[in-house]
């Protein structure tokens, strides 16, 4: 046999390129996620890809499509300073999960699952129109809606604890998730939910 009809010699263990693309910011393996809440499963997409560069922006709804990391990172630059910066935004997710870990022991991609999953209400009021008089009324939030509103949570509450606080963005942002994976009432993010719940409950 020729030296150009050799078979090429077996890749090293570990070396797959597919491997190396199944871990999310090269660290965090995004296979093998539980979901607790199957009404929005679907809506929870979760992709080793932070940064698709727009792609879901042509067609409504498509944004499902995207990992829930990406729309974390969209999330954190809803406000006017940090508008644009999506580099600096999924930097402080990094830096987030990787606090996460340290603390928890556990994936950082299942903790962020688990936190919007808690955060996600259930139920909310809209304002009916009676005659000239407006009305609350209790209506169920569809899945969508409700990941849109845990991913707010949590990105509000991470923003507003480290406003004008020694608290950086990364801490703030690792607490937020954390409670929220644990269901803690005092974290900002599940407090929200159990507002709107409570409001829901009254307007039935």
């Amino acid at each position: 046999m020729s030296e150009e009809e050799a078979p090429e010699p077996d890749a090293p263990a570990g070396t797959d390129d597919e491997d190396v693309d199944a871990q999310l910011f090269g660290k965090w393996d995004v296979t093998g996620i539980q979901y607790a809440d199957p009404s929005t499963r679907r809506y929870l997409s979760v992709t080793p890809v932070a940064h698709t560069m727009g792609r879901h922006a042509s067609k409504q709804f498509q944004k499902s499509e995207i990992s829930v990391v990406e729309r974390l990172a969209n999330r954190l630059m809803k406000t006017g300073d940090n508008t644009g910066k999506k580099q600096k935004a999924l930097k402080i997710v990094d830096d987030a999960f990787d606090q996460v870990a340290d603390r928890t022991d556990e994936n950082p991609v299942q903790v962020l699952v688990t936190a919007v999953e808690n955060a996600a209400p259930r139920e909310e009021t809209v304002r009916l129109k009676y005659g000239g008089i407006s009305v609350p009324q209790a209506v169920d939030v569809a899945p969508q809606r409700r990941v849109d509103q845990g991913l707010k949570f949590i990105a509000d509450g991470a923003y507003s604890a480290s406003f004008k606080s020694p608290t950086d963005a990364a801490e703030a942002l690792a607490n937020q998730l954390i409670g929220a994976a644990d269901y803690d009432v005092q974290t900002y993010a599940v407090g929200q939910k159990e507002e709107k719940e409570r409001v829901a409950a009254a307007a039935r």
